[in-house]
């Protein structure tokens, strides 16, 4: 049981970062992941003679069994991550290639959107690479506009590792003419592992006068995380959309936190996303072609 005021020492921060995650982390079954061994491994180790750094390192080793790019230790000299969600996957991306064979100057800056015609001008081209960059009516406006007398539109989200849900709201609005029901969430409650609220629908209006209804083609790589996961789910509804790359990164939990009894905080996935057809995005969305970029360079 988590003590109503537990107290600063190396064994009780580490056994209340075990206690929390136990009772809040919703991810253990899905992962396989055995919450119990893990801290039958790590907490015999822990000693009140440790310094922070030795701490540090114990809780990061803990949270790294989790495979979990949300989750994170933030003391004040260092973070806890783990990287393995791209790390040994093709990056599938290349700044100097997009710039040098596609943009040649002729590029757009819209904001954050990035943008040019391609193929004689049948073709747009938009690079967005943060939802953490904020999408200006403005800008979404102009870019739409620009591209439709197009036959399609490319929409290029490799390598962006995800930001504000806001964001993937706004871009969203502007490619559906109704209602859409883009994923079904749950939070994590009680202290059960599998204890979950029920399911519910998370629904995306249409916003704005201009809208693009013509095909669309979506660029992913596995650094397309968080936010940029939701944003693939939504549009993968749309019949109108191809998404062609890799597997994103996943993400799928939305992080939440809480403050260990030295200060340190600690923050985990809290929440479960289900695409419209039961998967499970937390460790990604499949492309509907898988495309690696060095087949198309040989």
């Amino acid at each position: 049981m988590m003590g109503s005021d537990p107290v600063n020492t190396p064994r009780e921060n580490v056994q209340f970062l075990w206690n929390t995650l136990n009772e809040k982390y919703p991810f253990f079954e899905f992962k396989g992941i055995n919450w119990d061994s893990v801290g039958n491994r790590w907490l015999p180790r822990v000693s009140d003679t440790m310094n922070d750094i030795q701490v540090f390192r114990i809780i990061d080793s803990m949270l790294y069994s989790l495979r979990d790019g949300h989750t994170n230790l933030y003391g004040a000299f260092n973070f806890s991550r783990n990287w393995e969600w791209y790390l040994g996957y093709p990056d599938n991306f290349d700044t100097e290639l997009l710039e040098r064979n596609y943009y040649k100057g002729q590029q757009w800056f819209s904001g954050a959107l990035v943008n040019r015609f391609l193929d004689s001008n049948r073709v747009g081209y938009m690079r967005y690479g943060s939802f953490s960059s904020t999408v200006s009516d403005f800008a979404i406006d102009l870019v739409v506009s620009r591209f439709r007398d197009t036959r399609g539109l490319i929409i290029d989200v490799r390598s962006n590792g995800g930001g504000a849900l806001a964001n993937v709201d706004k871009l969203v609005s502007r490619f559906i003419n109704k209602d859409l029901v883009a994923w079904k969430e749950a939070e994590k409650k009680d202290k059960g592992r599998r204890d979950l609220t029920e399911f519910k629908p998370y629904t995306i209006r249409p916003e704005g006068e201009r809208k693009y209804l013509k095909p669309i083609i979506i660029l992913t790589n596995r650094r397309c995380y968080s936010a940029t996961t939701l944003f693939v789910t939504a549009m993968k509804n749309l019949p109108n959309v191809k998404i062609i790359g890799d597997w994103t990164g996943g993400g799928g939990g939305t992080p939440t936190s809480t403050q260990l009894p030295n200060g340190w905080v600690v923050r985990y996935s809290g929440t479960v996303t289900l695409a419209n057809d039961g998967l499970n995005i937390e460790d990604g969305v499949p492309p509907t072609i898988k495309q690696d970029l060095s087949q198309m360079m040989s």
